[in-house]
């Protein structure tokens, strides 16, 4: 049987009067890649901010790693295995890229070099500008940081927001490829991406977010054979 490492029960999410989730469940197992798919404005980035305690649930529950965390704060989350690296990137401009990495790992007692080596294995690039200020990287480069950064608290569960966004294709391919070195190491991932196909090429399963709601789920090969989906987020015409 599956493990749940993430669990969420009708989750409800309210800015001000405008009801932004309404009562989505969701799963994701333990050792999995999930993706979130859904056009902008669709609810994915709220619900990540949720889960990782960044935005109060209007109603419902999440349990992490059998834990209820709805109403914990983000500090505390992080502490018990989550990370979550934001869209757009975040990083700190005027420190360096290792001197952002090192803030990754604040939530540890010590500092893992062993983690931050592996991070230059699979992302050699911060390697090569681990001097250099966050701030002068390129896009692309700001991202792989945004990335290593959250892999620095050694995570039970990554959750990334929009990896590849704004990104030329081969730095996508970089991208892509470091999350499922980061997959096979045993970290679970939960992804949001508006590169459909590439996240469920990389996926095991995902979910359909349209206007706060859940409208499709299933394993990465119903998705990308579904007619509706084809049409809607593959670019696919009937």
């Amino acid at each position: 049987m599956n493990e749940k490492l993430l669990e969420v029960k009708d989750l409800h999410v309210n800015y001000d009067a405008i009801e932004a989730i309404k009562g989505i469940d969701l799963h994701v197992n333990k050792g999995e890649v999930v993706t979130i798919l859904g056009a902008n404005g669709a609810g994915k980035t709220t619900t990540l901010r949720t889960l990782s305690g960044l935005l109060k649930a209007t109603r419902g529950s999440i349990f992490f790693n059998q834990q209820e965390i709805t109403h914990m704060p983000a500090h505390e989350i992080v502490g018990l295995g989550m990370s979550h690296s934001p869209e757009g990137r975040r990083v700190f401009g005027t420190l360096s890229v290792e001197e952002n990495l090192m803030m990754g790992a604040y939530s540890l007692k010590k500092h893992d070099v062993q983690t931050l080596e592996w991070i230059y294995e699979i992302l050699p690039r911060l390697k090569e500008r681990n001097k250099q200020l966050a701030g002068t990287l390129s896009g692309g480069e700001q991202q792989m940081l945004a990335i290593g950064r959250a892999i620095m608290s050694k995570p039970k569960l990554l959750i990334l927001d929009e990896p590849s966004l704004g990104l030329a294709p081969v730095l996508v391919k970089v991208i892509f490829k470091a999350i499922k070195e980061i997959s096979k190491s045993g970290v679970t991932v939960l992804l949001v991406e508006q590169n459909a196909k590439a996240a469920l090429k990389l996926a095991n399963r995902g979910y359909v977010l349209e206007l706060g709601k859940i409208t499709h789920t299933g394993s990465s090969e119903e998705l990308l054979s579904s007619e509706v989906i084809q049409e809607a987020y593959l670019g696919k015409k009937k």
